[in-house]
């Protein structure tokens, strides 16, 4: 492994970049969304009921929001208030990691594991765009590795921590989270024959603690929807919230029902796994390889220097959400754990082995990352948005001398490979955080409009919208929700402000509406981008506008 000194510091540089994201603008739209939903929470004093926007929220149960609001509660309203649940649920993850990997393997292994896992492309965007994925990743690791301890030592502590960790999440995104436990527990206990373990009296104690983890969830669900049939939500009635969660969740995702179908592709998250992992994707994809080749050879016999955890979990897990009709790249979150382990194993055994040749090809792999890195980089800050401040240069400049530096040090390879690939996480994202996500979300205009608002002291209350639109980083910015309304219900107010469309404009003007004052800001959905957009020279023809109007 690596020498302390340098771990810690490459491990100091990725937290940084975590810290540096976390004051970026938020998102639209998930990110904004949980964002105001938990603002919701937070202002109202209320845990119990969750909405998104004016309507009931079944999706998903309370935990994610739960503790936003908690950080609210605490930091006061900011979005990087709203990101503190999720760096410290990743942190956890990275240590769990460690914990897993030096079970499974060695101390070396757990170490590589937690800086593969915080260094994974995915992982980073978690802790800067925030869904639920950054809180159930971290707390299924580590129920994960609390629960395979249990079965290597049979402690009661580490059945009781596994349960309490299943709980939570549980509580953060229903039954996947007993999925992507339970899976890699099945394929390490098939393969370990200690199938006993769980015929004792600590797994009572396991499933007390587990019930008594979800029970503030079940008791929030209880009350706003099982209380209240006559709720109409999603179309139907009699919705329990315990039922859901404990049943209907799944089969509706699978299938699309409710939430509706955004990809059919089974091989969707085959080629999502090719960025989502980088820049490790190339290691990992070689190491699943040697060991079903090695597994295969063996006729899958138990041998104590190798596991099935990790391979097995990741299979059935990509085999599981392959089928959902509903995708999207964060759901493969779950498994960057269980890849970092297996990933972090092969180099370890590659050293260990003295496997020169594949090592020098992978650091060939690796510098061609590091090298596109470099690229994308200069392409971002002198192209895509150019450096309109000297000071970039102060961070940048010896950002990548360093890099350089340590790339070009003659050392073995093994060491190589893992500096450059943590390098070039680090160079990538922290040029995104600190420079293309704050000159991106310019475009975002909801919360472009909120800092007009705040500098012409424009009273939040009387802002409205003229649809069910969702705003939500203008929600959030503004520290409350823009009021929905029509035309036909704003007609005859006086003093008030519209934001809207440009179409909405033209129908308001159309419809004898006078207004004396209007800020314009430009619009494009950040979260999908496309060439037009990056080209600077047909940037203009990608915006659409957004208006916010005094009718006075």
């Amino acid at each position: 492994m690596i020498s302390n000194r340098r771990y810690w510091f490459l491990l100091f540089l990725i937290f940084l970049t975590y810290l540096v994201g976390m004051f970026v603008t938020l998102i639209e739209n998930d990110s904004a969304q949980f964002a105001v939903m938990a603002m919701r929470m937070f202002q109202e004093n209320d845990f119990i009921n969750l909405f998104k926007g004016p309507n009931e929220y079944l999706d998903k149960p309370h935990m994610h929001y739960w503790l936003a609001a908690l950080s609210y509660k605490i930091f006061g309203l900011h979005d990087w208030a709203y990101r503190i649940p999720a760096i410290l649920a990743t942190l956890l993850g990275a240590f769990s990691c460690f914990g897993l990997g030096k079970l499974l393997y060695n101390a070396d292994t757990g170490r590589l594991a937690a800086l593969i896992f915080m260094t994974a492309q995915t992982i980073v965007l978690s802790v800067i765009d925030v869904r639920t994925d950054a809180v159930l990743t971290g707390w299924t690791i580590f129920a994960i590795w609390q629960l395979t301890a249990y079965i290597e030592k049979k402690a009661v502590l580490n059945i009781i921590l596994g349960a309490f960790g299943t709980g939570i999440a549980f509580s953060t995104k229903g039954q996947i989270a007993i999925l992507v436990i339970g899976l890699p527990l099945l394929c390490h206990l098939a393969y370990t024959r200690k199938w006993k373990r769980f015929l004792s009296w600590k797994v009572l104690v396991a499933l007390v603690v587990f019930g008594l983890a979800i029970a503030p969830m079940l008791y929030a669900y209880y009350h706003q929807f099982d209380l209240h049939p006559e709720k109409i939500i999603r179309g139907k009635g009699s919705r329990s919230g315990i039922f859901f969660i404990f049943w209907e969740q799944s089969f509706e995702r699978m299938s699309g029902e409710g939430i509706g179908k955004n990809s059919s592709d089974y091989f969707f998250f085959f080629h999502t796994f090719l960025w989502v992992f980088l820049p490790w994707t190339v290691i990992a994809i070689l190491a699943i390889a040697e060991r079903f080749k090695t597994l295969s050879r063996i006729k899958f016999a138990y041998r104590p220097m190798y596991e099935f955890l990790t391979l097995g979990g990741i299979v059935l897990i990509f085999i599981v959400i392959s089928f959902a009709q509903f995708k999207l790249p964060h759901y493969l979150n779950i498994a960057i754990p269980l890849f970092s382990i297996l990933t972090a194993a092969y180099l370890y055994d590659l050293q260990q082995l003295f496997k020169d040749k594949i090592l020098k090809l992978l650091l060939g792999v690796q510098y061609f990352i590091l090298a596109l890195v470099f690229i994308v980089s200069v392409l971002i800050c002198f192209y895509v948005f150019k450096f309109d401040n000297w000071l970039h240069y102060v961070w940048m400049i010896p950002l990548m001398a360093v890099g350089i530096r340590f790339s070009m040090k003659r050392e073995g390879y093994y060491y190589r490979i893992i500096t450059v690939s943590a390098f070039s996480a680090v160079i990538l994202n922290l040029v995104m955080n600190v420079h293309f996500y704050p000159s991106l979300l310019k475009y975002q205009s909801g919360s472009e409009m909120a800092k007009v608002v705040a500098a012409n002291d424009i009273p939040v209350d009387k802002i409205y919208k003229l649809s069910e639109r969702h705003t939500w980083s203008l929600d959030f910015y503004n520290k409350q929700p823009v009021t929905i309304s029509s035309i036909e219900g704003i007609r005859g107010k006086k003093d008030i402000w519209v934001y809207v469309t440009d179409e909405e404009r033209k129908l308001l003007n159309q419809s004898g509406f006078d207004w004396d004052r209007q800020y314009t800001q430009d619009d494009f959905r950040i979260t999908r981008l496309q060439a037009k957009f990056l080209n600077p020279a047909t940037r203009k023809k990608a915006l659409g506008k957004m208006h916010l109007i005094h009718i006075y």
